[in-house]
C-alpha cells in the first residue's frame, strides 16, 4: 500500500506545472518595465502592475492562464507613439488571460488601427479598465476562436476619425459579452461594433451625449446572434448617421442571425429624427418593452415582432438632461411592461441594470417597468 502511494504521490507530482508565481512591476520593484513581465511571466502567473505612468511601455502577452492587474491605484499606460509589433499597448494571444483594473491611452500606429489591446486568439477577459483616446479601445482579430468578455470598463473618445476605427470592434470571433460598462464620444466610428457570432450586450451605457460624433451606437454588421438587454442607448444631436443600431449592414456571415432588444432605453437627441433599428432580411428580430424616446421614436416592426414597446416622455424620467433616465416615481410607465419571454434559452427578462459609473446591481421589482431601469427615483 505504501509502495502504491508513494507512486501516486510521484505521478501527481510530475503532472503538476510549477508553481504559480506573483511578479510585481514598478518603479522601486525589481521588475521595472510591464515588457519586462511579459517576457517573464509564465502559464498561470499574476503580474501586478503598482500605479503610477508607464509611458512607451509596450508588451506582447503569450501565456496561458495569466492576470494581468494594477494595484494600488490605476496604472496609466501611455502609448506615447510606441507600440507592440506595431499593433497596441497590449498584443495578447494566449490562453484564458484576464486584464484587470488598467488604463490605456493614445495608442497610434501607420495603419490607424492601434488599440489599447490587440486581442489575435485565446479567452481574454476585461475588468474594469479604460480605453481612452486610443484609434481603437479593442480591436480584435477575426479567429471564431476567440471569446471576449468585457466588464464594468469604459470606452471614450475612441476612433482615427476616419469611421474604420471604433471603441471597441470584435472581429469574425466565436463570442462577445459586455456588461456594466459605458461606451462615449467615438470618433466618427462607432460606440461598440461587433462581427462576432454570439453578442451578450447587458446592462450597459452606450451614449454619445454633447458634441458627439459616433456614428451607430451599436452595430453587429456580420449578422450573428445578438441579445441586447437593460441598455441607455443614446445618439447625440451632432451625429450624422440617423442610424442608432444596426445588424447585418454588410451581409450575414453566420448560420443564425437574429436580434433580441429587451428592456432597452434608446434615446434620440438628433433634431433631424433617427431610425432607431436598421436590419437586414434576413435577421428574425423581437423587441420588447423597449422605452424609446425623442423625434420619431419608433422601431418599425410588425405587432408579432414588437410587444410592450413604448414612447416616453421627457417628464418619465429623472433627469435626461444629465442623461439620468430613471423612471420617476409619478412616470405612467412605471410597471407596464409585457412579459418579456425568451431568446431560445436565455431569459429576455433582465436580472439587474446599470449603474453609473461602470457599475450594474441586481433588480427584482413586483412589477417590471419598460425600459432599461427597475429602480425608480425623483
Amino acid at each position: 500500500m505504501k509502495t502504491q502511494i508513494l507512486t501516486l504521490l510521484m505521478a501527481l507530482a510530475s503532472a503538476s506545472p510549477a508553481l504559480a508565481e506573483t511578479l510585481r512591476v514598478g518603479p522601486n520593484e525589481a521588475i521595472r518595465t510591464i515588457a519586462d513581465a511579459a517576457r517573464l511571466a509564465k502559464d498561470g502567473d499574476v503580474v501586478e502592475i503598482t500605479a503610477g505612468e508607464y509611458r512607451g511601455d509596450v508588451a506582447v502577452w503569450s501565456q496561458k492562464d495569466l492576470t494581468i492587474r494594477g494595484v494600488g491605484g490605476m496604472p496609466r499606460l501611455l502609448a506615447m507613439g510606441a507600440s507592440a509589433e506595431g499593433k497596441g499597448i497590449f498584443v495578447v494571444r494566449g490562453e484564458r488571460v484576464r486584464i484587470e483594473n488598467l488604463e490605456f491611452r493614445g495608442a497610434k500606429v501607420r495603419d490607424k488601427n492601434g488599440a489599447g489591446i490587440r486581442l489575435e486568439t485565446g479567452k481574454l477577459t476585461v475588468v474594469g479598465c479604460k480605453f481612452l483616446e486610443n484609434e481603437n479601445g479593442i480591436l480584435t482579430s477575426n479567429n471564431e476562436q476567440i471569446e471576449l468578455q468585457v466588464e464594468r470598463s469604459e470606452f471614450g473618445h475612441n476612433g482615427a476619425g476616419d469611421g474604420q476605427s471604433h471603441n471597441l470592434y470584435a472581429g469574425k470571433i466565436a463570442s462577445l459579452k459586455v456588461s456594466g460598462s459605458y461606451f462615449h464620444h467615438a470618433k466618427v466610428g462607432h460606440l461598440l461594433k461587433s462581427r462576432a457570432r454570439d453578442n451578450r450586450i447587458l446592462y450597459n451605457r452606450l451614449t454619445d451625449e454633447i458634441a458627439g460624433k459616433a456614428s451607430y451606437e451599436l452595430e453587429f454588421p456580420s449578422g450573428g446572434i445578438a441579445v441586447v438587454i437593460g441598455n441607455l442607448i443614446e445618439q447625440s444631436s451632432s451625429s450624422e448617421n440617423f442610424k442608432i443600431i444596426s445588424m447585418g449592414a454588410e451581409g450575414l456571415a453566420w448560420p443564425t442571425n437574429a436580434l433580441y432588444l429587451s428592456h432597452n432605453t434608446i434615446v434620440n437627441d438628433r433634431p433631424q429624427g433617427a431610425r432607431m433599428l436598421d436590419a437586414r432580411d434576413g435577421v428574425s428580430l423581437l423587441a420588447v418593452n423597449n422605452v424609446l424616446v425623442g423625434r420619431a421614436a419608433s422601431i418599425d416592426l410588425p405587432a408579432q415582432k414588437s410587444l410592450g414597446n413604448v414612447e416616453g416622455d421627457w417628464p418619465d424620467f429623472v433627469r435626461p438632461q444629465r442623461d439620468d433616465y430613471r423612471l420617476r416615481n409619478d412616470s405612467k410607465l412605471l410597471g407596464a411592461a409585457e412579459k418579456a419571454g425568451f431568446a431560445g434559452s436565455f431569459d429576455l427578462t433582465p436580472t439587474a441594470e446599470y449603474v453609473h459609473p461602470v457599475q450594474i446591481r441586481a433588480v427584482a421589482p413586483k412589477r417590471w417597468s419598460p425600459g432599461a431601469f427597475q429602480t425608480p427615483g425623483g
